[in-house]
């Protein structure tokens, strides 16, 4: 059924719209300690001016690294799983480069199981380390990219080795309910193109548990074809979402309705067909009824939209990509649609900025989607960072996930320096840590995003990647429930 814009407005009124925050994510601050502002107009001022880290958030300043990769709270440590062109796979090869989206899963004998994108673009023969092309588990031959398992074991050893290759650009990807990942490819060429050999743009399923269960991959076409960056799986009502990472036009927010009587475990989406369920994008209401655009039109953390679905036309993009298949006025865009997680009920996806391109110019926002209410919230809104060199300034959220000690873990991949950083229920952030390992030079600094924030199912790790070179971290430390602040 239809939200209608009548519907909207009338329960918007009871509900509240722009008001106190729903949900366990608050309004987001950029700088360390502070409260964020609640419009975009005053938030640039409130970097300068922000408080000192409030003495019950987080776990105090960053130690710099002697060994130069990662700057962590007192307290805590680091140890290297994976390292790109050091750590070699099962196979003997070295560990494939360009880490992207992960996630951690509980495996056989107190192991933790990691499945790890590899975001590597263009010609294969061009990359110094593609993911292997391990017999039976290759899409595409001229593809550089795919997944790799890790696994830790309970001594503390570390085991990798292919899930997927001959994939291309697999970003964030997201777990599913029933413990395997979905990998998606942040590229959409056609065979023929940048020396791909079949098309581009899709959805591969790996199961971290059963290597068997991964050959012979299956694009996943009825998730549709576009530049794919992450997707969650509702695990009450079946619905998968998904986010583009595009431009020119602004990307979309995807949601995917199963068919009718379908159910979902390992190895079910093997069996539909490429058209099956219903692909659509949003379009978004405000309080007054009136058509939103883009998400950068929201200036204020707390601003509540509606949200009706509008249905895809052709979801594999043969004569024009997706996101150009709607006019002006049909759905609703955002630029750098990023990372999701599912929690609390609903979807978290990322806007990592908007300039020029957009209705409205910020350095991130965080949206929660409300599947029962048909709404989304902005929960987090940054300011346009004015110094991204400066440290204790956050911009550029990217990979997400829900901690289970309260609140937000959000990597950055913003201009400057780059962190992993928290956000508390109420909207207070704290640095977790920082990315030491300069790839740049003394005179022009620079610093690789972090990505594939993820906690292990006991809690107790907290794993994250350094894209480039391609390092895996496991971080521990005395973690605590964050107050509200």
């Amino acid at each position: 059924m239809s939200l209608t814009r009548r519907d909207f407005a009338r329960t918007s009124a009871v509900a509240g719209a722009g008001v106190a925050l729903v949900g366990s994510v608050g309004a987001l601050a950029s700088a360390p300690g502070a409260l964020a502002s609640h419009d975009t107009e005053s938030a640039g001022e409130e970097r300068e001016a922000a408080r000192p880290p409030h003495p019950t958030v987080g776990y105090g300043p960053l130690v710099p690294d002697p060994a130069g990769i990662l700057a962590l709270p007192a307290g805590f440590t680091y140890r290297t799983l994976t390292h790109t062109g050091k750590t070699r796979l099962e196979s003997g090869e070295y560990t494939p480069s360009d880490h992207d989206g992960t996630a951690a899963f509980d495996g056989p004998r107190g192991t933790t199981l990691l499945v790890n994108n590899h975001e590597i673009d263009g010609p294969r023969d061009e990359a110094e380390h593609p993911v292997p092309l391990a017999e039976g588990l290759v899409y595409d031959p001229g593809a550089p990219g795919g997944c790799t398992v890790v696994e830790v074991r309970p001594d503390g050893s570390v085991a990798e080795w292919v899930g997927i290759a001959g994939t291309a650009n697999n970003c964030a990807g997201g777990s599913t309910p029933w413990g395997t990942w979905l990998t998606c490819e942040e590229n959409s060429d056609r065979a023929g193109e940048n020396g791909m050999t079949k098309d581009h743009g899709y959805v591969f399923e790996v199961d971290p548990a059963d290597r068997r269960a991964n050959r012979d991959p299956k694009p996943l076409k009825f998730f549709g074809r576009y530049d794919h960056e992450a997707v969650v799986i509702d695990p009450k009502r079946g619905h998968a979402y998904l986010t583009e990472d595009a431009d020119e036009p602004n990307g979309l927010f995807f949601r995917w309705t199963p068919p009718k009587d379908f159910r979902h475990g390992p190895g079910r989406f093997r069996t539909l067909a490429d058209d099956a369920g219903v692909l659509q994008a949003p379009k978004c209401y405000d309080s007054g009824g009136r058509f939103v655009d883009d998400f950068s039109r929201a200036t204020r953390t707390g601003t509540v939209y509606g949200v009706d679905w509008v249905d895809v036309p052709d979801r594999d993009a043969r004569t024009l990509s997706v996101r150009e298949q709607f006019g002006d006025g049909e759905i609703t865009r955002g630029r750098k649609l990023e990372g999701m997680w599912w929690g609390d009920g609903g979807a978290y996806f990322v806007s990592s900025y908007a300039r020029e391109e957009s209705p409205g110019r910020h350095d991130g926002q965080v949206w929660f989607y409300d599947p029962r209410r048909r709404t989304v919230t902005l929960k987090v809104l940054l300011g346009v960072n004015p110094d991204p060199s400066r440290d204790g300034a956050f911009d550029g959220p990217d990979n997400i996930t829900v901690s289970p000690y309260g609140g937000l873990v959000i990597a950055e991949d913003g201009d400057g320096v780059q962190h992993l950083f928290g956000a508390t229920d109420s909207g207070r952030t704290y640095p977790i840590a920082r990315n030491d390992l300069n790839i740049g030079t003394e005179q022009e600094p620079e610093f690789s995003e972090f990505t594939g924030v993820t906690f292990s199912p006991d809690g107790k790790t907290l794993y994250a990647n350094i894209q480039e070179p391609g390092i895996m971290l496991a971080i521990t430390g005395p973690w605590k429930r964050q107050k509200r602040g």
